[in-house]
């Protein structure tokens, strides 16, 4: 036995501490990092890049159900729904009508009472041999069009921001769900040992809060990791640790975890299969090991000062969202299957359009034009899905006089690298921005999409609860093959 087994057989023995862990999917992963120790790995190499073994529980890595063209995603999401008729949805009719009526109904949900159509106050021009339309809110990005696959025709379900988002998220817009990110950690497990597969800065504390990176009714070993939420600085949000990490000795530490996972051992023995502990079992020992790996993997301090120049961290505007694309870029390329980075919660105008979308693209622009320039030169783009985009978009009318309403019913997202085909525009809205008409792209559809590039069969990637099979795309959900590098694949 280990000196290290030896250690913790003074609280109780090993055979006992696996009968009652064996209790859950806690008790599980609990049961895999001692079977670690009993093999003398060494606990204080926790380089952050290890494969997990085979028998390691259940985020050991698996095999999807067929060849990936995408290892991971960055989900770079703007809260509050920006304007497609302002950003990457050009409308000449609907500059040419500004202050008329809007020719056909509107929809029947709407937020409050919205007017006459309402030009853009931003001038589209083309960009890349694609030449594809972006307004003048986003010249860095626009640089970029012939990497991206626009896609105009995007609608859901919801035209509220809660159940909107988590729309987005979970694929429910009524009932709480997996998130996106647990989904595939389920399906996919974790390419790195000592950091978690999922990971969301700076993420959103309204409309769905946790639930938009919960596990749902996945095992708990599938939530998303916070770092930090959206009322914390970029620069401030970092992933917890143990308190007194830096004054307790690791043998003591251990000693401490020890303690702490025998009697939450016991708890379940007693109790059953526990969600809320069982995550509190895995988070203790996962800090346990990011003591070494977080801190350099968070920081940006090591980056060259070209490339902290090139995210903007120089510039006060752009500082918090560049830490943000670049901590992304980090966490990708040490293997965290999905990051999620938030611009929270600032697009939604339904007054001061031009002031405020004009602010919130200033803050954003550089730092996602950086992310995918970083990512191409290192190579890292071909196998990472960058998707961009926000809950909804927002009406062609006014609202509040220089403001837009909600509107699910028609926008704009985008994608580049990850097997996306590049260089192309997707679906359209009608003539003045309003509703999808034209190669229609539901979330489901793009939820499809994404695990479809990932390896992962929509249909079959499901996890059995409450008497029935779950799934990301519930009963819905189709690939856009148009989209893909290789339709065939």
């Amino acid at each position: 036995m280990s000196h290290a087994c030896k250690r913790f057989s003074t609280v109780v023995t090993r055979r006992a501490m696996l009968q009652t862990s064996a209790a859950g999917f806690g008790g599980l992963a609990l049961a895999g990092l001692l079977a670690e120790l009993s093999r003398g790995a060494d606990p204080s190499d926790r380089a952050g890049q290890n494969s997990l073994a085979a028998d390691s529980g259940p985020l050991a890595p698996k095999a999807p159900h067929f060849p990936a063209k995408a290892k991971r995603v960055i989900f770079v999401f703007m809260h509050g729904g920006p304007s497609q008729v302002d950003t990457f949805d050009y409308k000449p009719l609907l500059e040419r009508d500004d202050g008329k009526p809007l020719p056909f109904d509107k929809p029947r949900v709407v937020s409050s009472q919205t007017g006459n159509l309402l030009k853009s106050p931003w001038k589209f021009r083309q960009y890349g041999q694609c030449g594809a339309w972006v307004s003048d809110l986003f010249p860095n990005i626009a640089r970029h069009v012939d990497d991206l696959c626009i896609i105009n025709g995007m609608w859901g379900s919801n035209s509220r921001h809660g159940a909107a988002l988590l729309e987005l998220h979970t694929g429910s817009d009524t009932f709480v769900r997996p998130s996106m990110g647990s989904w595939i950690n389920y399906g996919l497990g974790t390419e790195s040992q000592n950091l978690p597969g999922f990971i969301t800065v700076c993420p959103t504390l309204t409309h769905g809060g946790v639930n938009a990176y919960s596990s749902a009714f996945l095992p708990a070993v599938y939530q998303g990791t916070p770092i930090g939420n959206a009322s914390i600085p970029a620069d401030r949000a970092k992933i917890p640790f143990i308190a007194s990490a830096d004054n307790t000795p690791a043998g003591l530490q251990r000693l401490e975890l020890d303690l702490a996972n025998a009697l939450s051992a016991d708890q379940l023995s007693m109790t059953g299969p526990d969600s809320a502990l069982e995550a509190r079992i895995r988070s203790f020992e996962l800090a346990y090991q990011l003591q070494t790996a977080a801190p350099e993997m968070q920081s940006v301090d090591g980056e060259t000062a070209a490339t902290q120049r090139l995210y903007g961290i120089d510039n006060p505007q752009t500082r918090n969202f560049g830490r943000q694309c670049l901590m992304a870029r980090r966490f990708a390329e040490r293997g965290v299957r999905f990051v999620q980075i938030s611009h929270s919660y600032k697009w939604d105008q339904h007054g001061n359009l031009r002031a405020d979308h004009g602010r919130n693209a200033m803050e954003v622009d550089q730092p996602i034009a950086a992310l995918l320039t970083d990512l191409k030169q290192r190579g890292l783009l071909d196998d990472t899905l960058v998707l961009w985009g926000g809950e909804f978009g927002r009406t062609p009318v006014a609202q509040g006089g220089d403001g837009r309403d909600h509107n699910p019913q028609g926008y704009t997202m985008w994608l580049a690298g990850g097997g996306i085909r590049p260089g192309i525009r997707h679906g359209a809205t009608d003539d003045y921005g309003y509703y999808a008409v034209e190669n229609k792209v539901h979330l489901h559809d793009l939820h499809a999409t994404m695990l479809h590039l990932m390896g992962l069969d929509h249909r079959r990637l499901t996890y059995r609860f409450a008497g029935r099979d779950f799934r990301l795309t519930d009963v819905h959900g189709e690939v856009v093959r148009e989209i893909l590098a290789d339709p065939r694949a």
